[in-house]
């Protein structure tokens, strides 16, 4: 009995794309010269497999079978004119833009023979004769080896892939080609986070020999980067695929700064939850929780800044904890863990490709996430008043900066809620609240570098344009920072006041 896949809520714009292309591909006039091969367009991967699942795709990988490259190419330039991308071609690959950020993705069926190590060391032979069995077993995953015609539905599935996608298993299709690309293992961890997969036995022991081999270490760190991006952005419980990797033995293997986390004690009355590995992976799953929230108005790229500003926010513990002593109670304390984690965070960059904007922003959120809980219990303690308390807001903002003032709340309260403490992660964030009304009340993150005075107030009090502005601007500021002034009128007044000093 035929198996059909329902495809009627998947974005109705990409299947028109789709069931365009499938209709024009099934009336093309056999090709003399080809073997005897149904010409037809299906569906494959991830589009199929979400669609099982009833999750909405925003883009769509399609197979056409019975069609030459070149005969291909001339059809989807007829089809969609400009929009088509050619620099896949040697892979047998082309791609349509299809507006709003969708995008077509058109594969021949292709054989790959490994010919080197790493992610890039193959030669790729594109083969539309194909049959379809043979080309899902060159697939990573029975739930992506899982095809779909787009005019009918009908589903092919040749390795029970369905049957796992109920299971929510990843299972390997097949052993040898899997092992061809190993980039395939840092795939499976991104799946798993995503989709709250288990990996079957077999295939996860595979994966672990792939690492001890050493098959990950010629990766590419810009492939890396992309699996890893997926792994933060795309979960909303990215602490799976990092305990995943734990498992595997990667974190040990290629993340020494992240390893090191694994064992190091924390007070208990503050972490409850256990060591640093477990409280980072808490914190950072409470960051993807969060920086979905609407009022936060994260963009994507703040979003991602946040959830890697989490998972590296205590990168400076393993080198700071030490047991002490407190009115006679043993203690653990990791004093200057926010400013030891500078290097820690930069060394774990370096092993991806992010931009140096993302490292900064980690690097930020590792120094100074303590800053808003700090500022607080000064506050609520009596030892600073709201002047001063603004004051210090300003002066972080104008440190962090152009680091978002949100991007580092968001990695603050996730430090406060990733905790074991009963009730913590529903309790109301004061520390956050408090700092969110102080730097809106005060604009203070309008221009957070801009000094209170300028060259032309100078000029204006009758100065001479000289090496002494810089002289002058640089003291008002010091004032400022002591909190002594704290408006622009003041600072003009402390000017005047040295002029008639001089």
């Amino acid at each position: 009995m035929k198996q059909v896949v329902d495809l009627q809520n998947q974005d109705q714009h990409l299947l028109n794309a789709v069931e365009l292309l499938a209709r024009r591909v099934r009336e093309l006039p056999p090709d003399p010269t080809a073997a005897l091969i149904e010409s037809r367009v299906l569906l494959v991967g991830g589009f199929v497999r979400d669609a099982l699942l009833g999750v909405r795709s925003k883009d769509v990988d399609v197979e056409v079978y019975g069609v030459a490259p070149e005969r291909l190419e001339s059809l989807l330039e007829q089809l969609f004119f400009d929009r088509v991308n050619t620099v896949g071609r040697s892979f047998g690959i082309l791609k349509v833009r299809l507006g709003d950020g969708a995008e077509l993705d058109v594969s021949i069926p292709r054989r790959e023979s490994k010919m080197g190590r790493g992610h890039t060391g193959f030669v790729v032979e594109s083969d539309p004769w194909m049959t379809i069995e043979e080309a899902a077993r060159r697939r990573d995953f029975t739930v992506n080896a899982l095809y779909a015609d787009p005019l009918t539905g009908e589903l092919f599935d040749f390795f029970d892939g369905v049957y796992d996608l109920g299971r929510r298993v990843l299972r390997v299709v097949d052993e040898r080609t899997f092992q061809d690309d190993s980039l395939r293992v840092y795939r499976a961890v991104q799946f798993a986070a995503r989709f709250a997969f288990r990996i079957e036995e077999r295939s996860f022991q595979l994966m672990r020999e792939m690492v001890e081999r050493g098959d990950l270490d010629a990766l590419s760190k810009e492939r890396i980067t992309e699996e890893i991006k997926k792994l933060v952005s795309k979960s909303s419980r990215p602490s799976i695929g990092f305990e995943l990797m734990r498992d595997l033995g990667i974190i040990e293997r290629n993340y020494p700064e992240l390893h090191a986390l694994i064992g190091v004690p924390q007070e208990p009355e503050w972490h409850p939850e256990g060591d640093v590995w477990i409280h980072s992976m808490m914190v950072l799953d409470q960051a993807a929780r969060l920086i979905q929230q609407p009022e936060r108005g994260l963009n994507e790229e703040e979003c991602l800044q946040g959830l890697l500003g989490a998972l590296c926010h205590d990168l400076g513990k393993p080198a700071t904890t030490e047991m002490g002593e407190k009115d006679g109670v043993p203690r653990i304390r990791s004093i200057g863990h926010e400013e030891a984690g500078e290097e820690p965070t930069r060394q774990l960059f370096s092993r991806w490709t992010f931009s140096a904007a993302i490292e900064q922003v980690a690097v930020v959120c590792a120094m100074q996430h303590l800053k808003p809980g700090m500022f607080f219990f000064q506050m609520r303690g009596g030892k600073i008043d709201q002047k001063i308390y603004t004051n210090s807001v300003r002066k972080l903002l104008r440190r962090i900066a152009p680091t978002s003032w949100r991007v580092l709340l968001t990695v603050s309260e996730a430090d406060f809620r990733g905790r074991g403490v009963p009730g913590v992660q529903t309790a109301p964030y004061e520390a956050g609240t408090l700092f969110a009304q102080a730097v809106q009340a005060e604009q203070l993150d309008v221009a957070p570098r801009r000094d209170l005075v300028q060259g032309r107030d100078l000029v204006a009090l009758g100065l001479a344009p000289g090496p002494s502005f810089g002289r002058v601007i640089s003291q008002i500021e010091v004032l400022r920072d002591a909190g002594e002034i704290s408006t622009h009128e003041e600072a003009i007044e402390v000017v005047r006041r040295w002029m008639t000093e001089l």
